[in-house]
C-alpha cells in the first residue's frame, strides 16, 4: 500500500490509478448533505466557511457516539451520490479529495478530471476499523446538525482505495 500525506495529495494525484490502495494521514473534514448545503450556502453569499477549502480533504462520514476513552465511535462512510449536488463546486473552489462510497455523477467524474481531484473509497460497513485510524476530532462547525456537523478529524495511515482516479477510471465502472 502506498503512504499518502493529505497534504501532498496535489503533487501525487498524476500517479494514483483506480484501484490502488493507499494509507492516508493527515487533516480530513467531514461534512455530509446539510453540511454541504450550508457550505454552498456560504459561498454563494459570501459567508465564513468553517475551515479552508483550498487543498482539502473531504470524508462524507459521521461518527456514532464517542465511547468512553476512544477519540470517536465508529466512523465509516456515508453513500457519495448523496453529495453530488455540491461536489463540482467544491472541487472547484480547490478541494484536493473526497473519501465515501459507491459511485458519482458524470457531472463529478468530470469535476474530478478538470481539477485533479480523486475520490477515494473507505470500506463500508467497517466504521470501527475506521475509528482506530483517527487520531484527533475537533467540532469546526455547524455544532447544532450533530454527527453531521463539520469536524477536523487527524489521520493516521487510515486505509482507502482509489476509486476514481483524475483521469476518470473508476473502481465503479463496469464496460
Amino acid at each position: 500500500m502506498l503512504k499518502l500525506n493529505t497534504a501532498e495529495l496535489r503533487l501525487v494525484a498524476k500517479e494514483l490509478k483506480a484501484g490502488d490502495s493507499i494509507l492516508l494521514s493527515g487533516v480530513v473534514y467531514t461534512a455530509r448533505d446539510a453540511a454541504h448545503k450550508r457550505i454552498t450556502q456560504l459561498l454563494e453569499n459570501g459567508g465564513e466557511l468553517p475551515f479552508s477549502l483550498k487543498n482539502s480533504v473531504i470524508y462524507y462520514a459521521g461518527p456514532t457516539q464517542t465511547p468512553k476513552g476512544r477519540v470517536c465511535g465508529s466512523f465509516g462512510p456515508t453513500t457519495s451520490c448523496r453529495m453530488d449536488a455540491f461536489t463540482p463546486r467544491l472541487l472547484a473552489e480547490g478541494v484536493a479529495a473526497t473519501i465515501g462510497k459507491g459511485c458519482r455523477s458524470d457531472a463529478v467524474t468530470e469535476a474530478i478530471i478538470k481539477y485533479c481531484s480523486p475520490y477515494f473509497a473507505a470500506l463500508g460497513g467497517a466504521g470501527a476499523l475506521a475509528a482506530n485510524h483517527i487520531t484527533s476530532l475537533e467540532i469546526m462547525g455547524f455544532e447544532e446538525l450533530g454527527c453531521e456537523s463539520v469536524k477536523k478529524l487527524m489521520f493516521k495511515d487510515f486505509p482507502l482505495y482509489v476509486a476514481t482516479d483524475i483521469y476518470g477510471g473508476s473502481i465503479y465502472d463496469r464496460r
